[in-house]
């Protein structure tokens, strides 16, 4: 079955939804065929050696990504595609695919937890502005798809909140992380490489974003009050600066006494970011919104408990399984994740991370996302109610 995937970007940087399509599109042994289609500049160096076909139609200057290649590639492409995968919503892709292939061929719209009533509480004046896109544009774009995919029914739940016009088709589809390959120790070696100051320490690992939602700033403060109880543990804040917030972080922890024990090795990939899951204690993630959390899954792929705010959607699914804490997403309940974690016993946490492994064996293995895909557009059939600027 061949698939198309429509995402904005796949520059790594940009987060999750670009690592589960890069994931998603690397099944091809059951069946999974697929390519993408990107606003990206076809130039850009993290398009090298992808390993599928990748159809980069920018470079495109503005944050909504407006394109005059991406319509008519769509319309005069359709046609080779079983159905198309939308990644994301408030862009140009979703409202190009809506024009394309509504009425024409399926398609599902991914959101990725983009429609999280989180974002209308903590940024109202922004949520008034989609308002005014949501009515004419994004909400046609979701009435319209076959089905709109989740990652949880949390999720689904959360979603209906956002806008209390809605119309949709919603379906929740498994989803995760692809594991590691590799010999640990080897990965270790490829991250202490990259942050030499780690090996043989004691960490807890932070990889993602550093970004205002997810709490970074809750975990310095609550790492400096736990530090002294626990001397021989470090911290490891790893992840893209996109809102250049790391030096105010770092002169929090410096006025706190605790820069010593905190390292700030930036994004780290590969073989890298597998080493620094394998050579962490556990995983920590204070974030107030997440509708999945990848980094999630690949923490539990290794073998790694996970310390989770209640925001992140599947924290209770895992925290029923034994594979990880979950707490409130305040200051508060950023440092009972610490100090829950620092209390625990050598076989206590050996047993935690057992239970982390088979977690994700059980829940969270990306080629079930795939096959759910799959089993989707084998099924599938185009809507008759089609809004009438895309005829």
């Amino acid at each position: 079955m061949r698939i198309l995937h429509i995402i904005a970007t796949l520059d790594p940087a940009a987060g999750g939804p670009v690592e589960s399509v890069r994931v998603l599109l690397s099944y091809g042994p059951i069946g999974y065929m697929g390519e993408v289609v990107t606003l990206d500049d076809p130039d850009a160096p993290f398009l090298k050696n992808v390993g599928f076909p990748v159809h980069a139609l920018g470079p495109t200057r503005t944050v909504y990504g407006f394109n005059t290649k991406l319509l008519p590639w769509l319309k005069t492409n359709r046609d080779r595609f079983d159905g198309v995968v939308v990644n994301g919503l408030w862009q140009y892709c979703g409202f190009a695919a809506w024009r394309a292939l509504a009425g024409n061929t399926p398609y599902v719209v991914f959101t990725h937890g983009m429609l999280d009533p989180y974002f209308k509480h903590a940024f109202p004046m922004k949520h008034i502005k989609k308002w005014l896109y949501w009515i004419p544009v994004e909400y046609r774009v979701l009435r319209d798809a076959y089905r709109v995919l989740f990652t949880s029914k949390a999720e689904k739940r959360l979603a209906e909140q956002s806008f209390h016009l809605h119309r949709w088709n919603p379906y929740v589809v498994p989803y995760g992380a692809s594991g590691p390959t590799g010999d640990p120790e080897l990965l270790k070696e490829a991250f202490f490489e990259r942050c030499p100051g780690t090996k043989g320490k004691r960490y807890l690992l932070f990889l993602g974003r550093i970004h205002r939602k997810k709490g970074c700033d809750l975990l310095i403060d609550a790492f400096a009050k736990i530090a002294s109880k626990d001397p021989e543990l470090y911290l490891v804040v790893a992840g893209p600066d996109q809102q250049q917030w790391s030096e105010r972080l770092q002169q929090t922890a410096a006025s706190k006494g605790i820069a010593g024990r905190i390292y700030w090795p930036g994004m780290v990939t590969g073989d890298a970011k597998w080493g620094a899951f394998f050579a962490s204690e556990a995983f920590i993630l204070p974030s107030h919104q997440e509708n999945f959390g990848i980094a999630v899954a690949e923490a539990l792929a290794c073998g790694k408990p996970v310390l989770l705010a209640n925001k992140v959607n599947i924290a209770e699914d895992i925290a029923e399984d034994g594979a990880g804490l979950m707490e409130m997403d305040t200051m508060e309940g950023t440092l009972q994740l610490l100090e829950r974690w620092i209390a625990m016993s050598p076989i206590e946490r050996t047993e935690m991370a057992e239970r982390a492994s088979s977690c994700y064996q059980r829940r969270y293995d990306m080629r079930e996302n795939a096959k759910a895909i799959i089993r989707l557009f084998e099924t599938a059939t185009v809507t008759s109610e089609v809004a009438t600027l895309t005829k």
